[in-house]
């Protein structure tokens, strides 16, 4: 029995009418999961950087009508909470697993990400072709990296610095039919992969 992937009809839950139904879903079907991955890379985030990184899953507490369109593991070096710090994710939407590394609009200190991206932009040039960026973590829409050019990446850091509601995230996201979900061994392979790749982009 897998223990961190997700299988297609995880991925349905999201179809389900009503918020009670659907939370009662994720319970069931995709938070074992997002609290397995998250023991698992907060102790894998720890030993690469050397920081102390928690895990936070997704609540969802704040909602009353609105059933959730998504769902994630955050990971942050804040016991409390990871909106204001730099931080990675692991999550789902219905047709997409995505996998992140930024910041959100709630991150006061987020010149600091825009600054280093600016001194660094190689890295974001240099990454494989199906990584992309987010720049709202609450749409599902990413822009594959090689369709942005040098001046596309400077344009949306200097967004990221000078407009309060910016935000700015290297992705990698998986179709719900992909090979990757089959087994845990893809899986977690393919998360140690891609977070390592998203660790250059850690201070």
């Amino acid at each position: 029995m897998s223990k961190y992937t997700f299988k297609q009809k995880d991925f349905k839950v999201f179809s389900i009418d009503g918020l009670e139904n659907r939370m009662e879903a994720l319970d069931e079907h995709v938070r074992p999961q997002l609290n397995a991955l998250g023991e698992k890379y907060s102790h894998y985030l720890t030993e690469q950087t050397g920081d102390t990184f928690y895990h936070h899953v997704a609540k969802h507490a704040r909602r009353t009508v609105n059933p959730p369109k998504d769902t994630w593991v955050a990971f942050a070096t804040n016991q409390r909470g990871y909106k204001m710090l730099p931080h990675f994710q692991i999550g789902l939407f219905e047709s997409q697993l995505f996998v992140m590394f930024g910041v959100m609009h709630e991150n006061k200190n987020k010149g600091h990400m825009a600054d280093f991206l600016s001194k660094n932009i190689h890295l974001l040039e240099s990454l494989p072709s199906d990584y992309s960026l987010c720049f709202d973590h609450y749409k599902i829409d990413k822009s594959p990296i090689d369709t942005l050019s040098t001046d596309d990446l400077k344009h949306h850091i200097k967004r990221l610095k000078d407009i309060k509601k910016a935000e700015f995230f290297v992705a990698r996201t998986l179709d719900p039919k992909s090979e990757v979900l089959k087994t845990d061994k893809a899986f977690v392979q393919f998360l140690n992969e891609t977070f390592d790749e998203f660790i250059k982009f850690y201070e």
